[in-house]
């Protein structure tokens, strides 16, 4: 689409010509929750081969930068100062539809839906919010609570979620079966041919990829990143344009199938209205429609204005009710580093003097070179003969499928004609996890560095997946049909290929987790991150070579070393090296490295924050299988906590404002293990029955449980700053979606 300037004052036309037409034929009707029916016939979680992918290491990891602030056009294009198009809407309770609508402290100036009670506890004096459709706290003062802050007005962002396509690679293709040998395409299959390879010994034909449809922010895998700085508040106004498909592309069959959507800021300190969750949003199903939208307030606050509780490295996501997991798939994940302007302003020269040379925008944004996010994801496309199953799709009879499938014993259907594309089932029972892994939406990308310090961020955006992050040198070679397709070997005097480990070669020197800088730095080989987890690493790559004509230069490559078969844990595989991204030393930057390395023992990253680890508990949550009390339920509910499933209208506990508590966090038997994610405020782990030295890197603060099998925690955490509801759920998406997750609620003492 193109942008509609000149039409100053004419609203009317910017809801005709900015969007009108935009909807595919045969899309006119946006589907309901509703119609996303129940079937009998069973259930099969079965996991396609992707492509196999045959140059690896050959694309670049893209580096993403700041978003800018203003209103955004359909197309991307920024408003301009004095633009009267600025912050139009299609759809406003408060205001009228097609209206401009400007981000703003005001009654019902929250949301598309207007102002209305704020939640389903409001006859009781104890929860105190009157308001769904107002912000709770607003930083020159306005809003529900009145407090002054002393901050400036937020910056503005706008972000739509848009339907668009990604590629995950521009490599060339085979088409494989699970035994990683080469098949023709099925019937019915469309690609464009690529040549002709030698794959094991034989001329095998060779195709491009098609592109995968996505729902991401302003259209984009990764969404984009927002750099906050403590003290700048945020506003970020999320817009749904689900129901805008210009070009046509074919939703797939997953995703919320009403195209809600629902963002959460991970873990952000945040008021319930801005924080995205579907106990305190809970109108039409816990999301906002097409053409709804949300203005969410970051305040870049730390808990109870404590310098000690700043972060340092969050994310946002869907949080569609029952649709995480699909959602955040299918594309809706974007970054959002904080800085500390005192300790970790991304300048390098000052405070705790990290790795990263910053450049002001001129317009409160910033960018940090020398630091880098990653977002690990996995993902499976489809090889068109692999029956797509769930209770909510009906056995659909073909010939082909007939071919491949005789007996008709599952759900489902077979779509040769989404080949290569993303395939997703939301398997209740294990989780999803792909067999192609992404870092900033490549697969196998090729990252060149100096010889300098450089900080990384780690994150694990998979539905499922846990990853052990080691920097390894070996040589990648091809195992199609496993997961990874690429893994360290060994050549024999045959010609053949053995899997065996890579070499770590470095210690990575880790000084932060998912709840900011750590008090002292760790050294470890490798990082472990599980789903929603972040970790935080400085590198050094100064002893190593850089390429000359005369000899090449030194590659690393930043490994996984945990190989997980079905989401339900780490498996015991010591030959599993994935290499994740190929590392290429280039030579000396073109500016000093002003960093310094932290030194673990020495140096003090962050002063403490201060926790009572003698606590007595208050409170247990424990996780588990099964039907729900009293019977009843479908796959829908596979998963419970303390035996119910999820209740968006009753919160399992109702802690008072300012009080801190001890909570038990157990996994209630089996083989699993569970990321159990609670919002709002981070904890520290008090307790673990099990292994401690498993988990030593989690003695900062904390937003992930992170729950090995039969695992009996105890973790404490506070409660301040904001009144309402908010959940705890597992960060195993495709358990949250199944029914694991409860509300909670912060409350008046009264």
């Amino acid at each position: 689409m193109l942008r509609y300037g000149g039409m100053a004052g004419a609203a009317s036309l910017i809801g005709k010509k900015a969007y009108g037409g935009g909807t595919c034929i045969g899309e006119s009707m946006v589907p309901s929750i509703e119609m996303d029916a129940f079937t009998n016939c069973a259930v099969i979680e079965a996991f396609p081969p992707s492509p196999f992918i045959l140059q690896p290491f050959t694309q670049d990891m893209p580096i993403p930068t700041a978003l800018r602030p203003g209103w955004r056009y359909p197309d991307g294009t920024l408003s301009q100062p004095g633009d009267s198009n600025a912050w139009f809407v299609r759809k406003s309770v408060e205001f009228g539809d097609n209206s401009i609508v400007p981000p703003g402290p005001g009654k019902g100036q929250q949301d598309a839906l207007g102002d209305r009670p704020g939640n389903h506890q409001v006859d009781k004096p104890r929860w105190a919010i009157p308001s769904a459709g107002t912000h709770q706290l607003w930083s020159s003062g306005q809003g529900v609570t009145g407090q002054d802050l002393g901050y400036p007005d937020p910056l503005l962002y706008h972000i739509r979620i848009q339907v668009r396509q990604s590629s995950f690679t521009n490599s060339p293709v085979v088409n494989i079966n699970s035994a990683g040998n080469a098949v023709p395409l099925p019937p019915g299959a469309s690609a464009s041919p690529a040549g002709f390879t030698t794959f094991k010994g034989v001329q095998t034909p060779s195709y491009l990829l098609p592109p995968s449809t996505i729902y991401g922010f302003n259209g984009t895998f990764p969404g984009p990143m927002l750099n906050i700085e403590y003290g700048r508040p945020a506003l970020v106004r999320f817009e749904n344009d689900l129901d805008l498909n210009e070009g046509c592309f074919d939703r797939q069959d997953f995703g919320a199938p009403d195209w809600a959507f629902l963002t959460h800021l991970h873990n952000g300190h945040t008021a319930p209205e801005s924080d995205g969750q579907p106990h305190h949003m809970t109108d039409h199903g816990g999301g906002y429609e097409p053409r709804e939208w949300v203005d969410n307030l970051y305040l870049a606050y730390p808990a109870g204005g404590d310098d000690r509780e700043k972060q340092s490295f969050l994310w946002f996501h869907d949080h569609r009710m029952h649709h995480t997991g699909p959602n955040v798939y299918k594309g809706m994940v974007g970054l959002a580093p904080h800085y500390d302007p005192v300790l970790d302003s991304g300048d390098e020269t000052n405070g705790l003097r990290l790795p990263g040379v910053r450049t002001n925008n001129g317009d409160g944004t910033f960018d940090v070179k020398y630091d880098i996010p990653f977002a690990f994801y996995d993902c499976r496309l489809d090889d068109g003969v692999s029956p797509h199953t769930d209770e909510h799709t009906p056995l659909q009879g073909s010939a082909l499928q007939s071919q491949y499938f005789p007996s008709n014993q599952f759900c489902g259907s077979i779509h040769p004609e989404w080949w290569g594309q993303l395939f997703h089932k939301h398997y209740p029972n294990h989780g999803f996890v792909g067999d192609i892994f992404t870092v900033n939406g490549v697969a196998s990308p090729v990252l060149h560095v100096f010889q300098r310090k450089y900080r990384f961020r780690y994150l694990d955006c998979s539905v499922s997946r846990q990853y052990v992050l080691e920097l390894m040198q070996g040589t990648p070679f091809p195992f199609p049909g496993q997961q990874g397709q690429w893994n360290f070997g060994v050549k024999g005097s045959n010609g053949t290929v053995s899997r065996a480990p890579g070499t770590c070669v470095m210690l990575q020197t880790q000084i932060a987790s998912e709840g900011g800088l750590l008090p002292t730095p760790i050294k470890q080989d490798g990082i472990e991150i599980w789903p929603a987890k972040r970790r935080e690493v400085i590198v050094d790559f100064t002893k190593y070579r850089d390429g000359s004509p005369t000899r090449p230069g030194d590659v690393l490559y930043l490994t996984d070393t945990s190989a997980m078969i079905d989401g339900r844990q780490q498996s015991k595989d010591n030959q599993f090296a994935v290499p994740l991204v190929k590392i290429v030393i280039d030579g000396p930057p073109p500016e000093p490295d002003n960093s310094l390395m932290p030194v673990p023992g020495r140096t003090t990253l962050r002063a403490p924050t201060p926790f009572d680890p003698k606590a007595p508990k208050v409170r247990d949550f424990t996780l588990q299988r099964g039907t729900p009390s009293g019977g009843g339920g479908s796959t829908e509910t596979e998963w419970l906590i303390n035996g119910a499933q999820f209740d968006p209208l009753n919160p399992l506990a109702t802690p008072v404002i300012g009080s801190a508590e001890a909570w038990g966090i157990n996994n209630g038997g089996g083989g699993w293990t569970h990321p159990m994610h609670l919002h709002m405020e981070e904890h520290h782990v008090i307790f673990r029955s099990t292994n401690l030295q498993k988990h030593a890197d989690d003695t900062g603060k904390e937003d992930v449980v992170a729950l090995e099998p039969s695992e009996q925690t105890i973790i404490y955490r506070r409660f301040r700053t904001f009144l309402g509801n908010y959940v705890a759920h597992c960060h195993n998406l495709a358990h949250e979606d199944h029914n694991m997750m409860f509300g909670w609620s912060i409350v008046k003492n009264v």
